[in-house]
C-alpha cells in the first residue's frame, strides 16, 4: 500500500516539475548559445562546475533503453554556484543545499536553440531564480 501510494504521489508530482521553468529562445546557433551561458556564467565571477552533455548521453543510449525517438539535436546543462549566495541562502534554511549547484540549460529542437532554468522555490531561493534568470536572459540577448 505504502509502495502504491508512494508511486501515485511521484507521478503526480513530475508534470508540474517540468512545467516549472522558464525558457528564453535565442537566435544564436547552439554552440554560440553554450559560450554565451558560459560567459555569462563566468562573467559574474563563478565558476563552473561541471558541463552535463545530456543531449549527447540521451542520443548514444537511445537504443540501449528502448527509445524511439531523438529528443535533441544537441543539449546541455551548466552547473554552477555562488559562493556568497549559497552561503545566504541556506543559513536561511540548510535544506536550501538541495537546489545547489544550480542549472542552466541550452537545447536545440530542430534549429530552435533555448536557454532556460527550473524555478526555485518561494522565499530566500527567489534571489537564486533572480541570478538563473539574469544570465538565461543575458545569453539569450535580451
Amino acid at each position: 500500500m505504502r509502495l502504491l501510494l508512494s508511486a501515485a504521489l511521484t507521478a503526480l508530482a513530475l508534470p508540474a516539475l517540468a512545467a516549472d521553468i522558464t525558457t528564453y529562445a535565442t537566435e544564436d546557433a547552439f554552440d554560440d548559445a553554450t559560450f554565451a551561458v558560459e560567459t555569462a556564467i563566468v562573467g559574474r565571477g563563478l565558476v563552473i562546475d561541471y558541463v552535463s552533455h545530456t543531449g549527447e548521453m540521451l542520443a548514444r543510449t537511445k537504443d540501449d533503453v528502448g527509445g524511439k525517438v531523438d529528443i535533441y539535436d544537441a543539449a546541455d546543462i551548466f552547473l554552477f554556484c555562488s559562493a556568497s549566495l549559497s552561503r545566504k541562502v541556506m543559513e536561511a534554511d540548510p535544506m536550501n543545499i538541495a537546489h545547489c549547484p544550480y542549472g542552466i540549460f541550452v537545447t536545440d529542437n530542430g534549429g530552435e536553440v533555448m536557454i532556460g532554468y527550473r524555478h526555485m522555490p518561494d522565499g530566500p531561493m527567489q534571489e537564486v531564480q533572480s541570478l538563473l534568470d539574469s544570465i538565461a536572459r543575458e545569453a539569450s540577448g535580451l
